[in-house]
């Protein structure tokens, strides 16, 4: 009698332990969930600020493959602008490399903005690069770039109204 007491003692306590385990990888699951709709929506209120939409207002006329010098002859707003877009897909550039943010969301939110800034843009930072002498400024930036573009040439992605045209919201 004691012995099928202990075996089954023995029993509960390792469904305990694996429901424990269990339990603590679904909720690991949902941390990096609310982590990343986090980060959406950071990077939603980043998209959507003021700052970000004088600067693509501002650059969004730029010819492709602006000189540094050029941008400063526009005057100081462009380089403000400028710099907007370095800190704002600079930023999401690490956070997507880290993971924090889904590679796809970004993609879906600002892809197109993003190559569009980079091909404006990138002669401008590799003439800053090369005044001061540090080639990591706008890494980021180039990175997330470059790889939205290898992404669309994988796989390239009609407009979403176009690709999700047949879509009803859920009830």
């Amino acid at each position: 009698m004691l012995d099928t007491l202990a075996s089954l003692g023995e029993f509960l306590g390792g469904m305990a332990v694996i429901g424990g385990v269990i339990f603590a990888v679904i909720q690991v699951r949902h941390y990096r969930q609310q982590r990343r709709d986090a980060a959406a929506i950071e990077l939603m209120h980043a998209v959507l600020g003021p700052q970000f939409g004088e600067a693509f207002r501002l650059l969004g006329f730029v010819s492709d493959g602006i000189s540094a010098s050029e941008v400063r002859a526009k005057g100081a707003e462009y380089e403000e602008a400028a710099l907007t877009m370095f800190i704002m897909y600079e930023t999401i550039g690490l956070l997507v490399f880290r993971g924090v943010a889904q590679f796809h969301l970004v993609h879906e939110l600002t892809g197109g903005t993003v190559v569009a800034m980079w091909r404006k843009l990138r002669v401008y930072f590799e003439g800053i690069r090369e005044e001061r002498s540090h080639e990591r400024i706008a890494e980021w930036f180039q990175w997330l770039a470059e790889r939205f573009e290898e992404h669309e040439a994988r796989a390239p992605t009609q407009p979403a109204q176009k690709r999700f045209a047949d879509w009803e919201p859920r009830t």
